[in-house]
């Protein structure tokens, strides 16, 4: 053989040993999740979200129903303040006329409620007197509120003159505590709104 054929048939045994010798490389299969999987991560998103608002829904609406309940009670407190009164007087004061008129913009959007005043006296006098002088307090207390286009028949006046003093003792300071009329929701207090 010739050089030129020796070379040749070299040549051929490389080129036939370098592309078909061997064999494909493999198919690589993509790592990373499937479709289903990716599909099912998806919807536990929507649903944790889903379940994310139903709980902010939840709490604002607990956040929104203790506030009201705050203020349903704010107001009853504001129902049951008391109103004091100067010696031997049954009329009202400047502190008690305020006090009285937030009393009133409570009844006025409760038209259920209604109220028993308890007037009271200190110790000086007769009973009978202070008995009196109680009963003039709290239907003083009548008269205002009722001045406020409120029915008088939503309220109702007894009156405990000494007998139930708040303070126990005799002086300035004990009277000046048991001079008042006090308030008692007799209706209508379950359901008050602020």
């Amino acid at each position: 053989m010739s050089d030129s054929r020796l070379i040749l048939a070299a040549f051929a045994v490389v080129f036939a040993a370098a592309c078909g010798g061997n064999e494909p490389p493999p198919v690589v299969e993509p790592t990373g999740p499937t479709a289903e999987e990716i599909e099912r991560m998806r919807q536990d998103s929507i649903q944790r979200a889903e379940a994310e608002a139903r709980a902010q829904e939840v709490a604002e609406a607990e956040r929104a129903a203790r506030e009201e309940a705050r203020r349903a009670e704010m107001a009853r407190q504001t129902l049951t303040e008391i109103v004091y009164f100067d010696y031997d007087e049954a009329t009202i004061r400047s502190d008690a006329e305020a006090k009285l008129r937030e009393k009133i913009d409570i009844l006025r959007r409760n038209p259920g409620v209604e109220l028993r005043m308890e007037g009271h006296a200190d110790e000086r006098g007769t009973s009978e007197y202070n008995v009196a002088l109680g009963n003039e307090r709290a239907e003083s207390v009548i008269r205002f509120i009722s001045g406020f286009g409120l029915g008088a028949d939503r309220f109702s006046a007894v009156s405990y003159g000494e007998a139930r003093p708040m303070v126990e003792g005799s002086g300035e300071r004990a009277w000046a505590r048991n001079r008042r009329v006090e308030f008692v929701v007799t209706a209508g207090g379950d359901d008050i709104v602020p």
